[in-house]
């Protein structure tokens, strides 16, 4: 009887343990190209000194290109797989702002906003100036 006790509280823990790991804005997502609706990469999200940072870590079959070309300066031509996309969201509320993303296939840099939909779903919003003037991407979790 203890013995089952003991199973239950320990399966009951690593279910609560794993909701919570999942309910963060940290960890690798795939992207989903608002366009064409075409999986285009991975991107690791991390947090650094209370705010978020993505870099690309893998491109899949849907990327229309592995280079950035019309990126400015440093980045211009430099790889796409290693670039950091996402820069200095800081939490607000529930949801990440104030910080910015670059689309590597256009090479331009938007405001940028992130919220969780669910615990495996990333409403990414990129912005010039106002929310509502930009685009909205939904990534899924891999990990």
């Amino acid at each position: 009887m203890i013995m089952i006790q003991n199973v239950t509280t320990l399966l009951t823990m690593l279910f609560l343990i794993s909701t919570i790991q999942a309910q963060t804005f940290t960890g690798i997502w795939k992207t989903i190209d608002d366009t064409d609706n075409v999986e285009k990469s991975h991107v690791e999200i991390v947090e650094r000194d209370g705010k978020l940072y993505g870099t690309v870590i893998k491109l899949l079959e849907g990327a229309t290109a592995t280079h950035c070309a019309d990126c400015e300066g440093d980045l211009k031509g430099a790889p796409i797989t290693g670039m950091q996309i996402l820069y200095d969201l800081q939490k607000d509320g529930k949801a990440y702002d104030d910080g910015e993303i670059l689309d590597p296939a256009s090479g331009k840099t938007y405001s940028c906003k992130l919220e969780l939909e669910d615990a495996n779903t990333l409403k990414v919003r990129g912005y010039i100036g106002y929310s509502w003037l930009g685009r909205t991407q939904y990534w899924y979790r891999v990990q």
